[in-house]
């Protein structure tokens, strides 16, 4: 008996149904997220036993038809795969393709990749490479040292005396509100000339070296005129550095003055607003300069700390923060009576960029109140330093104190805590302007090795709050040859725009005797360095031979990427070092894990394992098999891995010697090479060409159609075994040519594509070429013409079957907006070779699908009709029919998604412009049912180097109220004009004229600025793929009273799921969306104070010079502050109404203290 048509609000009669598997379905759940077994079951998902599916259900609004049964439904799902495999069969040509590999046999070797012996030689490459820049680099090192011993030190030079090339002097003569403008054109400056060099991605000149200084230094100083004087004579030595090794890139002295000379010279890349640029807290400078450190910073939040003030703290921690790298450590407290941490951070955090953010954030939060502790908040600091139960760096250990002052001099505490072998240095701050006793500042420092500064104003911050680096370094300079050791940074981004690079670095230290005694002196001068391009380093890696799938990857001891073809960050001028984790490059497991652990402690190894993989487009996962290679670089801090899928143990390497011998004219005339001709495209096929390095010569091209055209150009100049061309790549592309010009031959020319509704088919390969029939398809083709970048490609060698890609669904127009044009759907395959016991897979085949003519046949295919041509079944209203996919598509949905949750294609005409979208944007409900029936699992992770449009800045008003604000009566009184006060409300507008922090970017230059418009971010990704239900499954969606009927089955050798279900009746059942679409992290990814609680494992430098028995401490801090004139406080109040930017006022940093 047939039951009665549900309707919405109606019940279904009948026993209560329990969730229970079908026959051959395991009862436990796959991957994905299940609802615990111990909680009573949810009304979402009902799994129905055959003998209850109620096999004459009927269907809504249609009495005479019931829901198909299981086995029908089987029997659609194994048409819809012979018809996939026999149009595959016919126009694919994977036999046939394997047939024309074998005979052509003679012209091809098959090679092997040897993963041990190929790491250990690109490992042994790399560490040459970074050798010679090592030995160029102590070479450097030595001259300084000595240049600077033998230099005597003149009180009365000037700035006519130096003759220099000031790498800013172009920028500031185009800019007419320049400060050497105002000057007036100095006779110190050269003017030199420059030519392009592609090497550097710059002009540069050979013959002399550049010049840059901050903007908050004055130029005419006596110690920065000095500081040129002898930095000069290392011009000749960067000369010879190149001449000895012409590959040298940038060869840099960073002095602790801030001065930086470089070489070759080139003009400086300055920005539009007022160039902040400073060596001292560059990366590879912070590295060289000292060992790494654990720092406390504590900050006085008491109730005489207000506006002003404390707008000044919260600006010179952000500062502070700045000058810390990866290998440091730190945390941040406020304090009053009590001590508290500013952010979530209970301990010493490691100082990367995510955790400074915190920090940072945290600390615009502070607001002050109470009375002054200081005991409070130097107890909290020892005990932060005293916790050996996390991870820090083990070496320095320091507290930093910012206080407007205070009469307590914790001497208690000291003692307690850091007495007698004081093994932390306390640095005290004295921040504001007020009249405060600083001696008890100033004991503090002084009497536990550390330093008293003074920050009266904002322009006091940025110098104040990096020279700490003097002291720290006071130990390396006392410990002399021992601590002149090579240390290599983590990727940053070049300045002057040579991209990625890693930095040798040297520290440079001062060998003269101070005073009468001849006691040595403890400062260090600089750091030396020298860049190598990442680009450098990739050239030693094999390129092609490794396939699609396999790369080499490298990773420091914080477990960064140095290489990895996952490592590009989308945002430039970067401040911060470029610090992508290992972990977060690829899809993070236990197996990783571990493989990582073993490369940061300098082992090799090898390991297979089974791991996910993202597709190139970031819209799959795939499982996979991958082989893990790795050993140590000597001499370095580095580690090289291999990574080789197991198909790529052998590749197939050009053996055209026969006919290379017949031709000795140009490559041209060899025989497959006018199978590259465009005039044999008509009858041959479209062939793209892979933009790879062939030949050195070879014109570079975006333009496929223009590469190919260089291609063809060159190489009719060029013979067979020209020495400037790459052999391998360019014999490879000549035998693949060959080889699916055949594939035509045989297999395409003849065969009709239009009565199987294909658009086209195709095949790529290892060498380089993609071949499109018929030539017209190639107009539609939008894939990456190297097949090594192209996600079809890449997914096809890791996958067995048919891989089915729908276009993106941006890429698509409805249907009825097509008119003549058509979409297609691509599906691909890997051909497989077995030659001599040896397994690879040189090349995939595929064709395009028609979308609405195979959306039409996907209709018979799923229905009662044996084919197009047969009448559809009519079913009379006193008898009982299944529904099917043609004739019940008012009723009935049927879909192909793929392993994605894509929707491939659908029996519902109105779909068809949603193809390619995730379907739970189609059908949310549906979606859900087959997510939670483990049809598909989720895998999320985070992308941590994208870049996103910067966030509107609120007007918080915090900055404003900090600002003093003087009265008519100030203005009208002298004094006041004289006054630290005024000197102190001036530096803060200037500042604000610089600092985005305080006004909003001009809307015009944000608009022509690319930092302005984007800057880097956290996105979350989120991806499906096939769970572990592999059986036909029905299920019932329930939803109150309205619930449908499903069944889903996966199609053997593809990666589709075929679903059949009932339509939704009500909106009632619109539950949850799950999302796939990368979705922006406001708190940049995953809780950053969760993740502090597990911290991956790192090992810092292995060197530390944190003591030294022969350190002076008397040299520990004074006054710094210098009264301004009323002329000087007149001009800057001029230069504000005119809206020019200061000159730095020369002696407040022209003496360089410690």
């Amino acid at each position: 008996m047939a039951v009665p048509a549900q309707t919405c609000g109606a019940s279904r009669p009948g026993p209560a149904r329990t969730a229970l598997p079908w026959p051959g379905r395991s009862p436990r759940p796959g991957p994905g997220p299940r609802r615990p077994a111990a909680r009573p079951p949810r009304p979402l998902l009902l799994l129905l036993p055959p003998l209850l599916l109620l096999p004459l259900l009927a269907a809504p609004g249609a009495s005479a038809y019931s829901f198909p049964q299981q086995h029908t439904m089987q029997h659609w799902a194994r048409r819809l795969e012979q018809e996939i495999d026999g149009v595959m069969r016919i126009f694919g040509g994977v036999q046939q393709l394997r047939e024309i590999y074998k005979d052509n046999r003679n012209l091809f070797e098959v090679q092997e990749n040897e993963p041990q012996k190929l790491v250990e030689k690109v490992a042994g490459d790399i560490e040459s490479l970074l050798d010679r820049k090592v030995q160029a680099l102590k070479k450097l090192a030595d001259a300084a040292e000595n240049f600077q011993k033998a230099h005597r030190w003149q009180d009365n030079i000037k700035e006519e005396d130096i003759m220099y090339y000031d790498a800013k002097a172009d920028a500031e003569l185009d800019d007419p509100e320049s400060e050497d403008v105002e000057r007036g054109s100095k006779a110190s400056n050269l003017r030199l000339d420059f030519v392009e060099d592609s090497n550097f991605k710059n002009k540069v000149n050979y013959s002399y070296t550049a010049v840059q200084i901050p903007t908050d230094i004055y130029k005419g100083s006596t110690v920065i005129l000095n500081e040129l004087n002898w930095t000069e004579a290392l011009e000749n030595v960067f000369i010879e550095n190149r001449r000895q090794d012409p590959t040298l890139l940038w060869q840099v002295f960073g002095s602790a003055t801030g001065v930086t000379r470089y070489y070759p010279a080139t003009p400086w890349r300055a920005p539009k607003k007022i160039d902040l640029y400073d060596v001292r807290r560059r990366p590879w400078y912070i590295q060289g300069a000292s060992s790494p450190k654990d720092m406390v910073i504590i900050v006085d939040v008491s109730g005489s700390v207000s506006g002003l003030t404390l707008k000044l703290m919260k600006t010179s921690v952000c500062e502070m923060l700045d000058t810390l790298s990866d290998d440091d450590y730190v945390n941040v407290a406020s304090f009053n009576e009590k001590a508290q941490p500013v952010s979530c951070f209970t301990h010493l955090v490691q100082a990367n960029v995510r955790n400074k953010k915190v920090f940072k954030e945290a600390v615009q939060g502070m607001v002050a109140k109470g009375t002054t502790g200081y005991k409070a908040g130097f107890e909290y600091a020892f005990d932060q330093l005293q916790n050996s139960n996390i991870t820090r760096a083990n070496c320095n250990k320091m507290i930093m104190m910012f206080t407007d002052g205070g009469e307590d001099r914790v001497q208690d505490v000291f003692e307690k805590y850091n007495w007698p072998n004081r093994t932390v240095r306390v640095f005290t701050f004295s921040v504001g302007q007020h009249n405060y006793d600083v001696t008890p500042l100033q004991w503090m420092a002084c009497a536990n090795k550390g330093y008293y500064f003074e920050i009266p104003s904002i322009g006091a911050i940025r110098i104040n709050t990096q020279e700490y680096l003097d002291v720290l370094g006071r130990p390396m300079v006392l410990a002399g040859k021992e601590a002149k050791q090579v240390q290599w940074t983590n990727v940053y981004e070049d300045a002057l725009g040579l991209g990625l690079v890693v930095t040798g670095t040297l520290p440079v230290f001062n060998l003269t005797q101070d005073g009468p005694g001849e006691k040595k002196n403890q400062l260090i001068l600089g750091v030396m360095g020298i860049d190598v391009a990442l680009n450098d380093i990739k050239r030693l890696t094999p390129n092609y031979t490794l396939g699609a799938n396999g790369y080499v990857f490298a990773i420091d001891l914080n477990g960064y990427v140095l290489l990895h073809p996952n490592l590009k960050p989308q945002t430039t001028n970067f401040r911060e070092p470029v610090t992508l984790d290992f972990l977060d490059a690829e899809l993070e497991d236990e197996n990783k894990e571990e493989i990582r652990r073993s490369m940061i402690d300098g082992n090799k190894g090898h390991k297979q394992i089974r791991t996910l993989v993202k597709s190139l487009d970031e819209r799959y996962i795939d499982e996979v098999m991958r082989n893990y290679t790795w050993v140590p670089i000597r001499s370095t801090n580095y580690s090289l891995g291999l990574v080789l899928p197991p198909y790529s143990t052998f590749y197939l390497q050009a053996n055209l010697s026969d006919q290379i011998l017949q031709v000795k004219l140009p490559i041209s005339k060899l025989k497959d090479f006018e199978f590259l001709l465009p005039s044999s495209f008509e009858s041959e096929g479209h062939v793209f060409i892979a933009p790879r390095e062939y030949c050195k010569d070879l014109n570079a091209s975006d333009n496929n159609t223009e590469f190919l055209k260089n291609f063809i150009e060159l190489m009719e100049k060029v013979t067979p075994d020209s020495k400037q061309c790459n052999n391998f790549l360019l014999h490879n592309l000549i035998l693949d040519t060959g080889i699916t010009q055949q594939l035509v031959e045989r297999v395409w020319r003849d065969q009709d594509l239009n009565t199987y509704s294909l658009l086209a088919v195709f095949a790529a390969t290892d060498g380089g070429i993609t071949r499109i029939f018929p030539n017209k398809a190639a107009e539609d083709w939008t894939e990456n013409p190297e097949p090594f970048n192209a996600s079809f490609y890449r997914r096809s060698l890791d996958n067995h079957g048919y891989v089915f890609k729908p276009p993106h669904q941006d890429a698509l127009l409805r249907p009825l907006e097509l008119e003549n044009d058509t979409v297609g759907i691509l599906v691909s395959t890997a051909v497989e070779l077995s030659l001599g016991g040896r397994t690879l897979r040189p090349a995939v085949v595929g064709v395009k699908l028609d979308l609405e003519a195979w959306a039409e046949k996907f209709k018979v295919l799923a229905s009662n009709r044996t084919h197009q041509d047969q009448p559809q079944k009519q079913c009379g209203p006193s008898s009982h029919c299944e529904m099917d996919c043609e004739v019940n598509n008012e009723d009935l949905l049927c879909i192909l998604i793929d392993d994605g949750g894509f929707l491939v294609l659908s029996n519902q005409n109105h779909q068809w412009d949603q193809v390619g979208r995730f379907f739970s944007e189609v059908d949310a409900n549906l979606m859900m049912a087959l997510y939670n029936n483990s049809f598909y699992t989720r895998k999320e992770s985070y992308d941590y180097q994208a870049a996103c449009a910067p966030q509107p800045q609120g007007n918080l008003g915090a900055a404003p109220r900090g600002v003093f604000v003087p009265t008519v009566a100030d203005f009208l009184n002298l004094a006041w004009w004289t006054s630290a006060a005024a000197w102190s409300l001036f530096q803060q507008l200037l500042y604000g004229l610089i600092s985005h922090s305080w006004f909003q970017a001009d809307p015009a230059e944000a608009e022509s600025n690319p930092e302005a418009r984007e800057s880097s971010c956290v996105m979350k990704q989120t991806q499906y793929y096939f769970g572990s239900v592999n059986a036909s499954y029905n299920a019932i969606i329930d939803c109150g009273n309205c619930s449908r009927l499903f069944h889903a089955q996966r199609l053997t050798n593809t990666n589709l799921l075929f679903v059949v279900a009932e339509k939704p009746l009500c909106s009632q059942c619109e539950a949850g969306r799950l999302l796939q679409k990368e979705t922006h992290c406001p708190a940049d990814g995953p809780e950053q104070c969760e993740l502090v609680q597990r911290p991956r494992y790192r090992r810092g430098p292995h060197i530390c010079f944190d003591y030294n028995a022969t350190e002076d401490t008397s040299d520990c801090g004074r006054g710094a502050s210098f009264p301004p004139s009323l002329g000087v406080l007149v001009s800057l109040q001029l230069l504000l109404l005119l809206g020019l930017p200061p000159r730095p006022q020369p002696q407040v940093y022209a003496s360089r203290r410690l």
